[in-house]
C-alpha cells in the first residue's frame, strides 16, 4: 500500500470564503474592520470613542467576539448608539470568514456603513484566519513591551494599522517607541502606526482620519 502525502493549505477554503465575503461587502458598500489584540490592551476602551466619532457621519455596527461572556458587547451598547451583536466562538480562539458572515447577517448590513469586528483576544490565532475584513488593525499596549513584533510576527504582517495604546503610562514602563516601530516596519513596511491614549484621547484624531479615509475609499 502506498501512502501519498497531499499538501494543501488548511486555510484554502477559508481564504476563498473570505474573498467572496469581501466581494459581497463591496457590492453592499459596507466597510468591515477586523480589530485584534491581546486581552487587556484596550480594544473596547479604544472602540468606544472610535465608534462615537464614526457615528457622526456613518451608520456603525459592532460585532463582539468572545469565547464566553457578553461584557464587552454591553459596554459598547451602553456607551454608544451603535448596533451591537455578541458572537460566542464555542471555545475557539479566533473567528474565520464563515463565522464573520454569520455575525454580519445578525448585524444586518443593509443599514450599516462601517462594521467593526472585535476579534477574540490573543496575538496568534486571529492573525491566521482571514475574516473577510477590508482592513485589519491591531492594538499593542505599552505595558506589553516593545518586543512583540519580534515574538508574534504574523499579526504585524497581516495588519494594515497598528495602534499603540496607553502612551499615557510611557514614563512608568521600559517601552521604546522607536524600537517597536523599527521592529513592526521590519515585518510590514506599509504598516500605519498610531500611538494613542484611549484614556486621555491623545493621538486619536490621526487614527480616526485614517479609518474614515479607508472607509470612504471602499464605499465609493
Amino acid at each position: 500500500m502506498k501512502v501519498i502525502e497531499v499538501k494543501r493549505s488548511i486555510f484554502e477554503n477559508n481564504d476563498k470564503d473570505a474573498a467572496s465575503l469581501r466581494e459581497q461587502l463591496k457590492g453592499e458598500k459596507t466597510f468591515l474592520l477586523n480589530l485584534m489584540s491581546s486581552p487587556g490592551s484596550g480594544k473596547t476602551s479604544t472602540l468606544v470613542p472610535t465608534v462615537n466619532e464614526l457615528l457622526k457621519d456613518y451608520r456603525v455596527g459592532v460585532m463582539e467576539a468572545d469565547i464566553d461572556s457578553d461584557v464587552d458587547a454591553w459596554t459598547i451598547a451602553d456607551r454608544t448608539k451603535a448596533k451591537v451583536v455578541q458572537l460566542h466562538t464555542g471555545g475557539m480562539c479566533h473567528l474565520d470568514a464563515d463565522m464573520t458572515r454569520q455575525g454580519l447577517k445578525e448585524l444586518g448590513t443593509e443599514d450599516v456603513d462601517i462594521a467593526i469586528l472585535e476579534n477574540v483576544g490573543n496575538l496568534v490565532c486571529p492573525a491566521e484566519f482571514d475574516t473577510g475584513a477590508v482592513k485589519n488593525a491591531m492594538i499593542l499596549s505599552v505595558p506589553e513591551g516593545h518586543d512583540k513584533p519580534l515574538k508574534y510576527p504574523l499579526i504585524f504582517t497581516v495588519c494594515d494599522a497598528l495602534i499603540i495604546n496607553k502612551i499615557d503610562v510611557l514614563p512608568y514602563f521600559d517601552f521604546d517607541m522607536d524600537k517597536v516601530k523599527e521592529y513592526a516596519w521590519k515585518r510590514n513596511p506599509n504598516l500605519k502606526i498610531f500611538p494613542i491614549s484611549a484614556k486621555t484621547g491623545e493621538g486619536m484624531e490621526a487614527w480616526y482620519s485614517w479609518l474614515k479615509e479607508e472607509a470612504d475609499k471602499w464605499m465609493k
